[in-house]
Parts: structure tokens; sequence; C-alpha cells
């Protein structure tokens, strides 16, 4: 049977990643490792301070007292000697829209399976409810993955609506939007009367035009973005050029 990865950014005792291990068992032969509680916006960080403290838990999943990226580093990189066929990341509890991928530990721990040579998929349910749709449809990639072929360096970004699957309306493949700038933290004060601040809610949507992950999830459809790790804007690069020759 095929050898999946499974890891996420909420933690190991997350009810998605629960769901997407029970979905995928029938399926392949799954490990699972993940940060021992929430890194949701851990990004691609890895831990270089202190060692890793890996942690075998009762039901047979691995805790790590690291990232996302931690996680699948040491899920494929070595503590093992079989390594994985491909690498999952998920059900996140919540989207990955637009430049929400530049934050998430999901997407980077997909990312970091993809650097390390792994076919990798971010699975995220767009809410807190239906979980089983996303597992379920997590469970209809993978029945498929032998038949995809990705450039180098490419990895899979799926954001799936909150919907009962029978309210799925179809899969469209989608282009990242972007959302407008951020809005300004949150101030509060700790019961000794400092202030603190809260990350503020996302912004609203900038491009959320028809080809969008964004559109997509609004009209009910799962969006699957390819998305690239080499982030050069390769035609910027003439503008730059041409800007250092002006004045040297």
């Amino acid at each position: 049977m095929r050898r999946l990865l499974l890891s996420n950014d909420d933690g190991v005792h997350a009810p998605g990643l629960r769901a997407l291990y029970e979905a995928l068992t029938p399926h392949a032969n799954l490990r699972v490792v993940a940060p021992d509680r929430d890194r949701s916006g851990a990004s691609n960080s890895l831990t270089l301070s202190r060692p890793l403290a890996l942690t075998a838990l009762d039901n047979g999943f691995y805790s790590v007292d690291g990232t996302p990226a931690d996680c699948v580093y040491l899920g494929v990189n070595g503590v093992w000697d079989e390594r994985p066929d491909l690498v999952i990341s998920g059900i996140n509890h919540g989207s990955n829209l637009g430049d929400d991928v530049l934050y998430s530990g999901t997407v980077a721990a997909a990312m970091e399976g993809r650097n390390l040579g792994m076919t990798a998929i971010a699975m995220s349910l767009c809410g807190a409810h239906h979980f089983a749709t996303a597992a379920k449809f997590a469970a209809s990639l993978i029945g498929a993955a032998d038949q995809l072929s990705l450039p180098p360096r490419t990895l899979l970004n799926v954001n799936v609506p909150d919907l009962p699957w029978e309210k799925i309306k179809g899969v469209k493949v989608t282009r990242l939007g972007y959302r407008g700038p951020a809005e300004k933290p949150v101030p509060v004060q700790d019961p000794r009367g400092r202030t603190r601040y809260w990350i503020a809610p996302v912004a609203a949507n900038a491009d959320d035009g028809e080809d969008t992950d964004f559109a997509a999830i609004e009209a009910g459809y799962v969006s699957i973005t390819p998305l690239q790790t080499d982030l050069t804007r390769h035609p910027a690069r003439r503008d730059v050029q041409d800007w250092l020759d002006a004045f040297a």
C-alpha cells in the first residue's frame, strides 16, 4: 500500500487531523507526525535553537514540540527507515486562501514535504463543521494520486467549503486571490493593567475574481490551487536590472 505522512498546524489532537486519518486509513499506510500544540501561522519556520522532542502517543500518532515544518522534516528525513510516498497536511480548521498561504503552517508542512522531494497536498476546511466532507475529498484525491504529475517544487493547496458532501457543487482549479492590507492590531488589557495586542482579523478581499480560490469557495466549489516554491517575480528581473543600470 501507499505510504503517507500526515501532519498539520492545529496540533496533534485536532479534529481535522483525526478526520483525515480515519478517511485515509483504508487506502494507505499512515504515519502521523504533528505539533504538540496549535502552531497556526508558523509558516515555514524551523526550530534551530534547541533539539526537538518526538513523542509517541497512545493512539499511534507522534507529537513534536516544534513547528509543522519540523514535523515533516522529522517524518520524511531519516527518523524512520521508510520514506513516505506523499505528504498530506491538514485538515486545517479554517481556510488557507490567497496570501494566507504565506503565513499558513498547514501549507508550510506540505511545502516542507515538497522541498524534501515528496508529492504534497495541503487540505483546509473553510469553516469548522464538515470535516467529513474535506476528509472524503482527500480520500478521493489519494485514489487518483498515481496519475498526478506536477512540475518540480510544486504542491497542491486544496480548500473545501464547509458544507455537507451532497451540497458541494464540484471542483475548480484556481489561482490565488489576495487580501487587502491588514487591519490594525487590537489592544487588550491583561490582569495587571498592561496593554497587549491581538493580531487583527484578516482584511477584506482585494482580488477575488472569478478564477480565484476565494470565488470558488464562495460559489460552493472545492478549490485546488497549484503552488510553486519559487517566489521569484521573473518578469520584474529586467525592470530591476534597468533600474540598477540607470545609476551604475
